[in-house]
């Protein structure tokens, strides 16, 4: 089970980015603009990642790393994990050529590392994966968190039940639910959820959700939302 972060105070400003996949380009612009936004706010600073980082676009190595060993400044990150976080580390733990992680965006993110072609035998696949994956790239994408709270807001990678207490919500809804699993929006649950996992054309604000899932690896377009305390809420995104 997946850490949950619960805050019982909410920054001035929280920019929540939606999935990356591997197009570290559209990360640093995005990021910059954030960066520049922020210098013209007073008061703390969030960014939330929303997890997938990693699978379908070219460059899944650097993105982690950019995440774990940068900081942009003056404002504090923090990373979710995504659905396809959870499967890479389920290969990693156990690498086989047949796993599903190979069928949705596992082959780019091996070619990042170097593994152009997967050896036949398993136990060479598995020598392959320990010696081109480094060990901190593995610890982190398996110590996200699936859940951050504050006054009014949640922010996941997929979604939530809505009848169900936060505290109680399980992470393989967290990271896989779909939005038309989620059910009708209900009083226990009375806050806006931000959310990505599933693209859209443009950020989408439904019922009692936010997705700002644009489908980065395909339209060549990461989106964001900046939202303040006063509870406005502005699109950002990669284009130029």
């Amino acid at each position: 089970m997946r850490q949950k972060l619960f805050f019982s105070e909410r920054p001035e400003v929280i920019y929540a980015v939606g999935d990356v996949h591997g197009c570290l380009d559209l990360l640093h612009i995005l990021q910059e603009k954030i960066v520049a936004d922020a210098e013209r706010e007073g008061g703390e600073k969030w960014i939330i990642m929303l997890g997938d980082y990693v699978d379908r676009g070219p460059k899944s190595s650097a993105v982690l790393e950019e995440l774990i060993t940068t900081q942009p400044d003056g404002i504090r990150r923090f990373c979710l994990a995504g659905n396809h976080e959870e499967s890479m580390v389920d290969f990693i733990r156990n690498p086989h050529g047949d796993h599903r992680w190979l069928e949705f965006g596992g082959l780019e993110t091996l070619r990042s590392y170097g593994i152009a072609r997967l050896p036949e035998d398993n136990r060479q696949l598995r020598a392959a994966v320990q010696k081109a994956i480094p060990a901190h790239h593995i610890s982190f994408a398996a110590s996200l968190p699936s859940l951050i709270a504050v006054p009014g807001l949640c922010f996941v990678h997929a979604g939530l039940l809505n009848d169900v207490p936060l505290e109680q919500q399980e992470d393989k809804n967290l990271l896989w639910i779909r939005p038309s699993q989620q059910g009708a929006p209900s009083v226990a649950n009375p806050f806006l959820t931000v959310h990505g996992h599933t693209p859209v054309r443009n950020v989408a604000m439904v019922h009692n959700r936010l997705n700002v899932d644009t489908g980065a690896f395909m339209t060549r377009r990461l989106s964001g939302v900046k939202i303040k305390r006063s509870g406005e809420i502005t699109v950002m995104t990669s284009d130029r």
